[in-house]
């Protein structure tokens, strides 16, 4: 299988899983005009887009699916209060209602649902399975079983690490805000992602992508710096560790 982030962060997010031919996105959050140049700055044609799975309402995880559905006739895939809690797309036949522990076969690749625990509707993450398993888990207030049940035999996984505490506490952002992010249906700190990873992951996990770093309570090297001090601690994970950028694709991993 082949990954890459597109885009991941407050400002939009959008994940390419595929099989070497075609491929899935995992959420439309950035224009259709930027999705087709981040497709093909990786290598990859929008033709070749078999099917968009949206993980919650929020727009940085929906703006681009209507246009870029329509345009290349791709079904979108969410549950149904995702679907009645945002605009998805003016083409009512692209729209394929799911439920959150769904699964679907598209392509050699098994795509499963499952719920989490974030401030949305009926929010789900997607694993991706044809042989290895991919995780993309973003948009979590806390490692809950589903959570830390995916991360536990997962291949490769991008990893939300949202913010740094210290960070957070001292920024810009109003109490309220900060009391959101910080909630178990907020977003997951650095720390939490790492903990999440040392207690759960086996072996078996070759890459963690962070992913879905806040621009204002975040930087990579804290990030990276907070997830190698804790993964010291297990000398059975031999996992590279990397950082998804807001405006920029990674580049396409073979899993």
């Amino acid at each position: 299988m082949e990954v890459a982030a597109l885009a991941s962060g407050s400002s939009g997010n959008c994940f390419y899983v595929g099989n070497g031919k075609n491929g899935i996105l995992i959420d439309a959050g950035i224009s259709a005009k930027q999705i087709k140049e981040r497709l093909a700055f990786v290598g990859k044609n929008a033709k070749d887009i078999q099917a968009i799975f949206i993980t919650h309402e929020h727009s940085d995880h929906v703006r681009g699916a209507d246009v870029f559905a329509r345009e290349f006739e791709i079904p979108l895939y969410a549950t149904k209060k995702t679907a009645l809690n945002c605009f998805l797309c003016s083409n009512d036949k692209l729209i394929n209602l799911i439920k959150n522990t769904g699964n679907e076969h598209i392509s050699g690749m098994d795509i499963s649902a499952f719920p989490k625990s974030h401030k949305a509707a009926d929010p789900v993450s997607f694993s991706i399975c044809a042989g290895k398993k991919i995780s993309i888990i973003t948009d979590a207030g806390h490692c809950c079983n589903n959570v830390a049940g995916n991360v536990s035999d997962s291949d490769f996984l991008f990893l939300e690490s949202n913010h740094d505490l210290k960070m957070l506490e001292e920024g810009p952002y109003p109490h309220y805000l900060k009391k959101w992010i910080k909630s178990d249906a907020g977003h997951l700190s650095n720390r939490q992602a790492g903990l999440c990873v040392l207690e759960h992951a086996s072996s078996q996990l070759k890459h963690v992508v962070l992913s879905h770093l806040s621009q204002t309570n975040n930087t990579p090297q804290l990030a990276l710096a907070t997830f190698k001090s804790l993964l010291k601690e297990r000398f059975d994970l031999k996992t590279e560790i990397s950082v998804s950028e807001r405006e920029t694709p990674t580049k396409m991993f073979r899993v």
